[in-house]
């Protein structure tokens, strides 16, 4: 009998994710210390027993606001996925279901809005509605819905020409209950891979407008922020930027193992 493989991108990806979001429900109780409390008779220590992760140049233990920043970044990344998979799907399902020159108008304003740099059109969004974490997060959402939509596009294409589709309409079914009843269960596998990308897409994003100064303000903790917080004392004090870098490339390592991971469980190619 054959041996079943192990779907290893998909074990270490929910590993490292579980770890982090019970981190992050942990810190919602408990830190080691109160994470905005300032202590600069403690400023820069390296890591010890009392400071695991050891101390920024405000005294602040950085185990605690890595703790408290896994909030902002669980949050970010969900607010961004919710608006992109929800606007990109019904934006991308009703232009491929409906087709013809809507769908022309629908994808000629999704690639010119795919054309513009995302960052600075983040940045745009930013400056015009004001900097939060909130702001941010709807800023990023933005940036996600075109290419969701454009997955969903490709997958309601596909379906609607298909016997069971070609079947309700015949007996009459509304489209709608075409579009949500029938098709849409049919594309989630890519719609589930996609949401995964977005969230490791916009926890990088998240850190990069923090990093910026655009993003997530003081003296809410981000790791993007602390990123930058700890830019002149690399050389002098290493922990202070290793300890949220490598969170962040846990977070988004994790994500895309994910994401690889239920591609793989979801596609009947790789079976």
């Amino acid at each position: 009998m054959k041996r079943k493989k192990i779907n290893l991108n998909l074990l270490v990806g929910c590993f490292v994710l579980l770890f982090f979001l019970v981190t992050m429900v942990v810190s919602f109780f408990y830190t080691p210390y109160d994470v905005n409390a300032i202590a600069v008779s403690n400023k820069l220590q390296a890591p010890s027993s009392a400071h695991w992760f050891g101390t920024d140049p405000f005294g602040r233990d950085i185990l605690s606001r890595i703790m408290a920043g896994t909030q902002t970044a669980f949050f970010v990344g969900s607010v961004v996925t919710l608006i992109g998979v929800v606007f990109g799907t019904l934006i991308g399902g009703f232009a491929g279901y409906v087709g013809g020159w809507l769908d022309e108008i629908i994808m000629r304003a999704i690639d010119a809005l795919m054309a513009f740099p995302g960052i600075i059109l983040a940045i745009m969004i930013v400056a015009v509605f004001g900097t939060g974490t909130l702001n941010t997060a709807i800023a990023l959402g933005i940036l996600a819905t075109p290419g969701i939509a454009r997955i969903a596009r490709s997958g309601f294409i596909q379906n609607k020409q298909l016997e069971y589709v070609s079947a309700a309409k015949s007996i009459g079914v509304h489209p709608l209950k075409i579009i949500f009843r029938e098709i849409l269960p049919n594309i989630y596998s890519p719609l589930i891979v996609a949401a995964s990308v977005a969230f490791a897409i916009a926890l990088l994003a998240e850190a990069s407008l923090s990093y910026l100064g655009l993003g997530v303000q003081p003296p809410d903790p981000s790791l993007g922020r602390m990123l930058k917080e700890s830019q002149e004392y690399l050389t002098t004090s290493p922990w202070f930027t290793l300890a949220p870098g490598i969170t962040i490339t846990l977070l988004v390592l994790g994500f895309y193992m994910l994401s690889n991971g239920i591609r793989d469980l979801t596609d009947h190619r790789s079976k």
